[in-house]
């Protein structure tokens, strides 16, 4: 329910190295090896060679530009086989939901630089997911719910399904499997290149909620998405084995009922075993099985229970979970693999044997693991991302993966904020970047071991003079009458005296999938505002409650469950109690605003505490819980079969008729994600009790309210023209 981006990356297993490699612009993608890396260049694949950092184009636009053709394809993204004689070209790629995983491929020949279009029976941008078999004389590729295979030497192209549609999904997902578990990518070849397994979706048990495109031409367009809310029934997956030769699939036979289970994570562990995870219904007991592809019998090998929710990925959310797919980290000759668990109250690195018979935990101590990093082996160290005293920034640590070492920090001391790495498959160097909330982004390549920058010229260090700006966010703690600690941010007007009394804006999100108290560059900034908040006199801050995705532990992070709506919401109200308490904030001009789960919080504030709100601004807002989607909805709140007056209880829409302040509320009627009758179910219920507020609806504008020309120009000034208006800024 985050605007613009991949919503819940939520890990505990992360990619370590994979058969192919992806480049994208503006980033770096790493060789097998570890031994170089490529980027992509004015439209040319420029790679780099370590550890002098030398470059040489590795594919240049005369490569990729097609026979008979003057322009080379712009290139999205590249995929290299294994054996780095062949590279797959993704170009002209077109939005599926939130990323543009749909597009055309090209096969391009290093050697004999023979450019060749995959697929070209295909309608035009509707490949998703080609890749290389691993021997490297194939692609597999899914177009419109189907997969297919393409004879590189040949160029036949074979049919491996055939029966699928926009309700029965072979080799990619449906909506709520892509939102929620972060699943797009749905088929995987066989290490020994024979077979290829995938999953199909059974969405024809799904209702379609109707979307209308009522702005295209006279009459209006149904525009379906199926799209299971909290209550229903999963969409039934299974996963099959096509053996390429004979177009035969076998199912496997995962136990249990496809419509109470999801199956968010399978993997080929060898030509004769598939590993697949599974997770119940309400996501509160996760299993994996080891399955034979020849017979599909499964074999449970792991269990893991929680009394709220399996986090399926890492709290905080990983970039790399981006590449689509979720892959175990093996170790010792794939005989162990890495698993992050909080079953001791904490998120902690687990070292577990294939068979499930033993466990060691690899991190300890009363600290989050954040984000695993990369494991070295042969050095016996694992590295990850945390922040033991500070759970708004983070750092690289390393420890040994045998269990018996101490936490290590691996950042150097000195820069306090934000550290994200991308570490060469071989552990050698990595690509590390660093921002707080007064120095802008700033990368280098660094050799891992010394920590060093490749090039000086180019080390952060050099680069820090330019990037650091005047500090503007100050942070803060707060404690309610509860005596729950939050930490928080503000941002003072200019000039600040304070024997003034200013307006506070809140800003607020307060769901388990964001976290807004974070010292990172960006951070105190309000993309909405037209103007210069602080230039203007408004006092801007956020605080961040319990339930946010903070490294504080699962108690935390957990007391939420059930409680959306609630628990959260009286968190941020007993905060800003306690801020009204300061000498130089105005009690009579107390905003607060939030985007899809902030824009609930927003609702939920305005309605429930409007002694202490004033004003709100709601975009794209859950208005009531039973319309969203079961797997966040039933993973935090329960069924609704069960404990219905919880959701309820949650959602703004019963506490509408308390509205007393200020109220816009801003929706897109093209939201795929929170659909536009939350927006007409909350104006039926303001209505109903006579209840002025100021509606836009954003015609077929989707959750991130940014299509159509003029959009974010409109959206921009219709909610700063409101704040100056409802909540004038300004010191009295």
């Amino acid at each position: 329910m985050t605007p613009g981006k991949t919503k819940r990356l939520y890990i505990l297993i992360l990619l370590l190295c994979t058969s192919t490699v992806m480049a994208q612009p503006g980033g770096i993608k790493w060789s097998l090896d570890g031994n170089s890396y490529f980027r992509i260049e004015s439209n040319e694949v420029i790679r780099y060679s370590l550890s002098d950092n030398s470059k040489t184009t590795f594919i240049s636009k005369a490569d990729l530009t097609p026979s008979g053709q003057s322009k080379a394809l712009p290139v999205r993204s590249f995929y290299l086989s294994n054996d780095q004689q062949k590279v797959l070209i993704y170009t002209n790629s077109k939005r599926v939901w939130r990323l543009d995983s749909r597009g055309d491929y090209w096969a391009l020949d290093l050697k004999t630089k023979l450019l060749r279009k995959i697929g070209e029976d295909r309608p035009e941008s509707t490949l998703m997911f080609a890749k290389f078999s691993p021997d490297g004389t194939r692609v597999a590729y899914v177009s419109e719910q189907n997969l297919y295979v393409q004879d590189l030497t040949s160029g036949a192209i074979k049919a491996l399904t055939t029966n699928g549609n926009r309700k029965l999904i072979n080799g990619t997902f449906d909506w709520a499997y892509e939102e929620e578990l972060a699943c797009r990518d749905g088929f995987q070849w066989s290490p020994d290149s024979k077979h290829i397994s995938y999953w199909q979706i059974d969405a024809t048990k799904i209702r379609d909620y109707y979307m209308l495109n009522t702005t295209d031409s006279a009459y209006s367009k149904i525009v379906p998405v199926e799209y299971p809310t909290i209550g229903q029934s999963p969409s039934p997956a299974r996963i099959g084995v096509i053996d390429i030769e004979t177009g035969k699939t076998n199912w496997l036979n995962i136990p249990g009922d496809p419509q109470q289970h999801y199956l968010p994570r399978s993997e080929w562990h060898s030509a004769t075993e598939i590993l697949v995870q599974q997770l119940n219904r309400k996501q509160n007991e996760s299993k994996i099985y080891s399955c034979n592809p020849a017979t599909g019998d499964a074999k449970l090998i792991f269990t893991e229970k929680d009394e709220a929710w399996i986090e399926l990925f890492s709290f905080s959310g990983s970039e790399r979970a981006l590449d689509f797919h979720h892959p175990f980290v093996w170790l010792n000759d794939k005989k162990e693999f890495l698993w992050i668990s909080e079953k001791d109250g904490w998120s902690h690195i687990y070292r577990i044997t294939k068979d499930g018979s033993k466990e060691v935990l690899i991190t300890k101590g009363n600290y989050d693991v954040i984000d695993f990093q990369n494991v070295d082996e042969k050095s016996n160290y694992v590295y990850f991302l945390a922040s033991p005293t500070n759970a708004l920034q983070k750092y690289l640590y390393k420890t040994k993966l045998d269990g018996k070492g101490k936490l290590e920090l691996v950042t150097p001391t000195g820069l306090e904020g934000a550290h994200d790495y991308d570490i060469s498959p071989n552990g050698k160097y990595a690509q590390h970047s660093f921002s707080n909330t007064f120095t802008k982004p700033v990368t280098e390549l660094i050799n891992l071991t010394t920590h060093k920058p490749v090039n000086e010229k180019e080390g952060i260090q050099t680069k820090l003079p330019a990037a650091v700006m005047a500090k503007k966010v100050e942070f803060f703690k707060i404690k309610t009458e509860e005596g729950t600690e939050m930490d928080g941010w503000m941002v003072k007007p200019k000039n600040f005296d304070p024997t003034k009394k200013y307006p506070v804006v809140f800003h607020v999100y307060s769901e388990p999938a964001g976290q807004t108290v974070l010292d990172r560059y960006g951070i105190g900034n309000n993309r909405l505002f037209k103007g210069d908040m602080a230039e203007e006199g408004y006092i801007y801050m956020s605080v961040d409650g319990r339930g946010t995705p903070a490294p504080k532990g699962r108690v935390w992070r957990k007391a939420i469950y059930r409680k959306i709506g609630q628990i959260n919401i009286r968190d941020q109200a007993l905060a800003a109690k306690e801020i009204l308490k300061w000498p130089f904030v105005d009690a009579e001009r107390i905003a607060v605003w939030g985007w899809s789960g902030g824009g609930s919080t927003t609702l939920n504030l305005l309605f429930q505490y409007p002694e202490i709100y004033k004003t709100g601004i709601a975009v794209a807002a859950v208005a009531n819980q039973l319309t969203y989607d079961n797997i966040y909805q039933e993973r935090y709140m329960g069924l609704p079969q069960e404990n219905l007056q919880d959701i309820v209880n949650g959602s703004p829409v019963t506490y509408a008729k308390n509205l007393k302040g200020n109220l816009l509320y801003i929706h897109g009627t093209g939201d795929d994600n929170v659909h536009y009758n939350n927006a007409e179910m909350l104006v039926n219920e303001l209505i109903k009790y006579n209840k002025q507020f100021q509606l836009m609806a954003y015609p077929n504008r989707t959750h991130g309210i940014s299509e159509g020309a003029g959009t974010s120009e409109h959206l921009a000034t219709l909610y700063t023209d409101y704040l100056r208006k409802y909540c004038p800024p300004g010191g009295r």
